[in-house]
Protein backbone atom coordinates (compact mmCIF):
# COMPACT_ATOMS: atom_id res chain seq x y z
CA UNK A 1 0.00 0.00 0.00
CA UNK A 2 2.90 2.34 -0.96
CA UNK A 3 0.43 5.46 -1.92
CA UNK A 4 -2.01 5.06 1.00
CA UNK A 5 -2.49 7.77 3.01
CA UNK A 6 -3.63 7.69 6.80
CA UNK A 7 -7.26 7.59 6.57
CA UNK A 8 -7.93 8.60 10.56
CA UNK A 9 -6.12 11.42 13.19
CA UNK A 10 -4.79 9.20 16.22
CA UNK A 11 -7.92 8.17 18.55
CA UNK A 12 -8.83 11.25 20.03
CA UNK A 13 -7.36 14.49 17.85
CA UNK A 14 -9.02 15.84 15.13
CA UNK A 15 -8.17 15.28 11.97
CA UNK A 16 -5.48 17.72 9.96
CA UNK A 17 -7.35 20.45 7.98
CA UNK A 18 -5.12 20.45 5.10
CA UNK A 19 -4.93 16.39 5.46
CA UNK A 20 -4.99 15.34 1.28
CA UNK A 21 -8.05 12.79 1.15
CA UNK A 22 -6.67 8.98 1.29
CA UNK A 23 -6.09 7.17 -1.74
CA UNK A 24 -4.56 3.70 -2.73
CA UNK A 25 -3.24 2.93 -6.72
CA UNK A 26 -5.25 6.39 -7.61
CA UNK A 27 -8.68 5.63 -5.73
CA UNK A 28 -10.53 6.70 -3.05
CA UNK A 29 -9.87 5.33 0.17
CA UNK A 30 -12.18 4.98 3.32
CA UNK A 31 -11.87 3.52 6.69
CA UNK A 32 -14.38 1.30 8.09
CA UNK A 33 -13.58 -0.47 11.64
CA UNK A 34 -10.16 -0.36 10.95
CA UNK A 35 -10.60 -2.16 7.54
CA UNK A 36 -9.05 0.07 4.63
CA UNK A 37 -11.78 0.10 1.84
CA UNK A 38 -10.81 1.29 -1.32
CA UNK A 39 -13.76 2.66 -3.85
CA UNK A 40 -12.31 2.63 -7.97
CA UNK A 41 -14.38 2.75 -10.99
CA UNK A 42 -15.94 0.13 -12.81
CA UNK A 43 -12.82 1.96 -15.56
CA UNK A 44 -10.02 1.44 -13.03
CA UNK A 45 -11.32 -1.67 -11.24
CA UNK A 46 -9.24 -4.16 -13.21
CA UNK A 47 -6.15 -2.30 -13.82
CA UNK A 48 -6.28 -1.37 -9.87
CA UNK A 49 -6.76 -4.91 -9.04
CA UNK A 50 -3.97 -6.23 -11.26
CA UNK A 51 -1.87 -3.49 -9.32
CA UNK A 52 -3.41 -4.86 -6.12
CA UNK A 53 -2.06 -8.41 -6.93
CA UNK A 54 0.94 -7.41 -7.78
CA UNK A 55 1.30 -5.40 -4.07
CA UNK A 56 0.56 -8.94 -2.38
CA UNK A 57 -2.15 -9.34 -2.42
CA UNK A 58 -2.46 -12.99 -3.30
CA UNK A 59 -5.90 -14.22 -2.15
CA UNK A 60 -9.49 -12.88 -3.09
CA UNK A 61 -11.77 -14.08 0.06
CA UNK A 62 -15.17 -13.35 -1.55
CA UNK A 63 -16.82 -11.41 -4.10
CA UNK A 64 -20.26 -10.94 -3.31
CA UNK A 65 -22.78 -8.37 -4.59
CA UNK A 66 -25.44 -5.76 -2.90
CA UNK A 67 -28.54 -4.00 -4.16
CA UNK A 68 -29.60 -0.29 -3.23
CA UNK A 69 -33.00 -0.25 -4.67
CA UNK A 70 -34.43 0.11 -1.51
CA UNK A 71 -31.83 1.22 0.74
CA UNK A 72 -32.74 4.32 2.20
CA UNK A 73 -29.72 4.53 4.94
CA UNK A 74 -26.61 3.57 2.22
CA UNK A 75 -23.04 4.08 3.48
CA UNK A 76 -21.77 7.28 2.39
CA UNK A 77 -19.16 6.87 -0.61
CA UNK A 78 -15.42 9.16 -0.85
CA UNK A 79 -16.32 12.06 -3.00
CA UNK A 80 -15.73 11.09 -6.50
CA UNK A 81 -18.09 7.79 -6.53
CA UNK A 82 -21.59 8.40 -7.28
CA UNK A 83 -23.55 5.51 -6.04
CA UNK A 84 -25.05 2.95 -8.04
CA UNK A 85 -28.16 0.39 -7.31
CA UNK A 86 -25.64 -2.17 -7.45
CA UNK A 87 -21.92 -2.62 -5.56
CA UNK A 88 -19.77 -5.63 -5.97
CA UNK A 89 -17.97 -6.00 -3.08
CA UNK A 90 -14.18 -8.24 -2.75
CA UNK A 91 -12.30 -9.00 0.27
CA UNK A 92 -8.55 -9.32 -0.34
CA UNK A 93 -6.09 -10.53 1.66
CA UNK A 94 -2.41 -10.13 1.64
CA UNK A 95 -0.62 -13.33 3.34
CA UNK A 96 2.96 -11.71 3.53
CA UNK A 97 2.27 -8.91 5.24
CA UNK A 98 -0.99 -10.24 6.64
CA UNK A 99 -3.48 -6.88 5.84
CA UNK A 100 -6.88 -7.34 4.07
CA UNK A 101 -8.60 -5.04 1.98
CA UNK A 102 -12.11 -4.71 1.02
CA UNK A 103 -13.11 -2.80 -2.06
CA UNK A 104 -16.50 -1.87 -3.49
CA UNK A 105 -17.12 -1.15 -7.25
CA UNK A 106 -20.30 0.40 -7.55
CA UNK A 107 -22.58 -0.94 -10.68
CA UNK A 108 -25.50 0.67 -12.78
CA UNK A 109 -28.56 -1.51 -13.19
CA UNK A 110 -28.41 -0.44 -17.03
CA UNK A 111 -25.14 -1.83 -17.54
CA UNK A 112 -24.68 -4.37 -14.38
CA UNK A 113 -21.25 -6.09 -15.85
CA UNK A 114 -17.83 -6.31 -14.50
CA UNK A 115 -15.14 -7.73 -16.02
CA UNK A 116 -14.57 -11.60 -14.09
CA UNK A 117 -11.11 -11.39 -12.18
CA UNK A 118 -10.70 -15.32 -12.73
CA UNK A 119 -7.47 -14.66 -14.36
CA UNK A 120 -6.18 -13.15 -11.65
CA UNK A 121 -8.01 -15.02 -8.81
CA UNK A 122 -9.21 -18.88 -10.13
CA UNK A 123 -10.99 -19.01 -7.07
CA UNK A 124 -13.08 -16.10 -8.16
CA UNK A 125 -15.07 -18.47 -10.57
CA UNK A 126 -17.86 -19.25 -7.98
CA UNK A 127 -18.91 -16.16 -6.13
CA UNK A 128 -18.88 -14.43 -9.24
CA UNK A 129 -21.15 -17.30 -10.31
CA UNK A 130 -23.66 -17.23 -7.26
CA UNK A 131 -22.99 -13.10 -7.70
CA UNK A 132 -24.79 -13.37 -11.04
CA UNK A 133 -26.90 -15.92 -10.52
CA UNK A 134 -28.46 -13.74 -7.42
CA UNK A 135 -28.08 -10.18 -8.92
CA UNK A 136 -28.27 -10.65 -12.48
CA UNK A 137 -24.71 -8.53 -12.13
CA UNK A 138 -22.42 -10.03 -15.04
CA UNK A 139 -18.95 -10.59 -15.27
CA UNK A 140 -17.36 -10.51 -18.62
CA UNK A 141 -14.75 -13.03 -19.59
CA UNK A 142 -15.70 -15.49 -17.49
CA UNK A 143 -15.33 -19.34 -18.06
CA UNK A 144 -18.42 -20.45 -17.10
CA UNK A 145 -20.92 -17.39 -15.84
CA UNK A 146 -24.30 -19.97 -15.59
CA UNK A 147 -26.28 -20.14 -12.85
CA UNK A 148 -24.82 -21.98 -9.96
CA UNK A 149 -28.09 -21.85 -6.44
CA UNK A 150 -31.04 -21.24 -8.53
CA UNK A 151 -32.01 -24.37 -11.26
CA UNK A 152 -31.19 -23.30 -14.95
CA UNK A 153 -34.61 -22.47 -15.77
CA UNK A 154 -34.85 -20.36 -13.48
CA UNK A 155 -36.19 -16.75 -14.24
CA UNK A 156 -35.03 -13.54 -12.07
CA UNK A 157 -31.97 -13.54 -9.76
CA UNK A 158 -33.90 -13.38 -5.94
CA UNK A 159 -31.45 -11.23 -4.24
CA UNK A 160 -32.83 -8.20 -6.07
CA UNK A 161 -34.75 -5.80 -3.82
CA UNK A 162 -37.55 -6.05 -6.77
CA UNK A 163 -37.61 -9.66 -7.51
CA UNK A 164 -41.25 -10.81 -6.92
CA UNK A 165 -41.03 -13.27 -3.65
CA UNK A 166 -44.64 -14.88 -3.61
CA UNK A 167 -45.54 -17.47 -1.78
CA UNK A 168 -44.67 -21.59 -2.06
CA UNK A 169 -47.05 -24.07 0.03
CA UNK A 170 -44.37 -25.79 2.03
CA UNK A 171 -45.80 -29.58 2.38
CA UNK A 172 -44.74 -30.34 6.25
CA UNK A 173 -46.87 -33.55 6.39
CA UNK A 174 -49.06 -35.47 4.00
CA UNK A 175 -51.91 -34.11 3.11
CA UNK A 176 -51.11 -31.48 5.10
CA UNK A 177 -49.74 -27.57 3.77
CA UNK A 178 -49.20 -24.46 5.61
CA UNK A 179 -50.63 -21.59 4.14
CA UNK A 180 -48.90 -18.92 1.91
CA UNK A 181 -47.19 -16.83 4.74
CA UNK A 182 -48.26 -18.98 7.61
CA UNK A 183 -47.65 -21.67 10.16
CA UNK A 184 -49.23 -24.63 9.49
Amino acid sequence: MADAAPTDAPAGEPPAATAEPAVLRGCPVTDVGGQVVVHPTREEYLDVLRRLLDDGYDQCLDVFGVDYLTHPGRTTLPDGIVPERYEVVLLLINHRDHTRLRVRVQVPDAEAELPSLFELWPGTEAPERETFDMFGIRFSGHPDLTRILMPEDWVGHPLRKDYDVGAIPVQFSPGHTAPPGGRG
